[in-house]
């Protein structure tokens, strides 16, 4: 893979978990810690091959990355170390509660991490039993608490909507306890039933009790609605932060800019061009300690797929997608492109023109899905 001097984030994948949760359809294994150390070895040389690039942003995440020994943690930091960053680099490891203890916090502030991201999911152990969780809410308590003693300053909190055995009640009361926490981030994201996961055979099987679709629209509006009221800037459909703190990281992929991704399953954009390391972590070992081409996949993106991922990506934030920066990339006016559709919700409400930004209204945020599909050209 051929890098260049313009500066791009880093995503680096660890695909190993102490147990999936029930709706997870993510590449992570578990029963394969006797492959931790070779799989380390492998992503070093990996990140070690990272040249003449200027990294913005680190991403570590799984998997659980946490579930690591702080040995492999610390084989980690010399090909780290050696990358060439930003001086104001964003550095986030996703953590999972019950995974980490004091020690491993301070090997990860050693490695640079200046944010975590920590999956909490539910506020009632009886619900993350149900989801498949490893942790409790102590657990979770005592994970933040001492990341915040070691001087971690800029916390995620991963938290769900629309889960089974969960109601109104029991999610105002996961919102209020989190917020009483005071993180910098909040996401919130909507249950999503992937084929090929436990959750999926249980919802075909009927043996699912989830919210209906009414009451988690209403868990997501009030979601919008409280944190608004706490302080929380909405700046994507499911991300909250309060001001400065939006995840630099994950805006370069809804900006639909320039990634490097490094580790099993990986995923790379550069120059229009995408690429995708194996999902078999002992088929990318070999070929990494072979120096092989550990690319599965190789893609070139035709405009049409470029404009596409600009619209529907650009879409999810809040601000939405520049009309200026659509006729700069593309050489094209956007309402030569999506004139008849942009107009169809601009005139139903669904779409709102503001100041040269096309952004999605309240209404247009409920139904994102179906506008975003709309973007699709034929």
């Amino acid at each position: 893979m051929k890098y260049t001097n313009k500066e791009i984030a880093l995503y680096i994948h660890i695909p190993f978990c102490k147990q999936k949760c029930l709706y997870c359809d993510f590449p992570s294994h578990c029963n394969k810690e006797d492959l931790m150390f070779e799989y380390i070895e492998a992503l070093c040389k990996e990140l070690y091959s990272i040249k003449n690039t200027k990294i913005k942003s680190i991403f570590i995440g799984g998997g659980t990355p946490t579930y690591l020994d702080i040995k492999h943690l610390n084989m980690l930091k010399k090909p780290i170390d050696k990358l060439e960053k930003t001086k104001n680099i964003e550095f986030t490891v996703e953590v999972n509660p019950g995974t980490v203890d004091y020690n491993k916090l301070i090997c990860l502030k050693e490695l640079g991490v200046n944010r975590l991201s920590i999956g909490l999911q539910a506020w009632q152990d009886e619900i993350l039993n149900k989801i498949g969780r490893v942790h409790s809410i102590k657990d979770f308590l005592e994970g933040y608490n001492k990341a915040r003693i070691i001087g971690f300053n800029n916390i995620n909190i991963d938290i769900m909507f629309g889960l089974p055995g969960q109601n109104m009640k029991k999610w105002k009361e996961t919102l209020r306890n989190v917020v009483d926490l005071k993180p910098e981030h909040i996401s919130c994201y909507s249950l999503i039933i992937e084929e090929g996961t436990p959750f999926y055979k249980m919802y075909e099987e009927n043996k699912l009790e989830l919210p209906n679709e009414e009451i988690e629209r209403e868990m997501y509006k009030y979601c919008v609605d409280f944190l608004k009221d706490k302080g929380y800037y909405q700046y994507e459909i499911s991300n909250f932060s309060i001001p400065n703190k939006e995840c630099i990281h994950n805006l370069v992929y809804w900006d639909t800019k320039d990634y490097i991704g490094c580790g099993s399953a990986a995923h790379s954009f550069l120059d229009g061009l995408r690429y995708k390391h194996t999902d078999n972590i002992e088929e990318y070992i070999i070929n990494v300690k072979a120096n092989k081409n550990i690319n599965l996949e190789e893609h070139k993106n035709s405009t049409k797929e470029s404009m596409e991922e600009f619209m529907f990506m650009g879409l999810r934030k809040i601000k939405g997608i520049n009309i200026e920066e659509f006729q700069k990339r593309f050489k094209l006016d956007i309402y030569e492109i999506y004139g008849n559709t942009i107009e169809k919700y601009l005139n139903n409400g669904l779409l709102i023109n503001n100041n040269n930004s096309l952004s999605l209204s309240e209404e247009g945020i409920q139904v994102s899905n179906r506008i975003m599909c709309d973007f699709i050209l034929n």
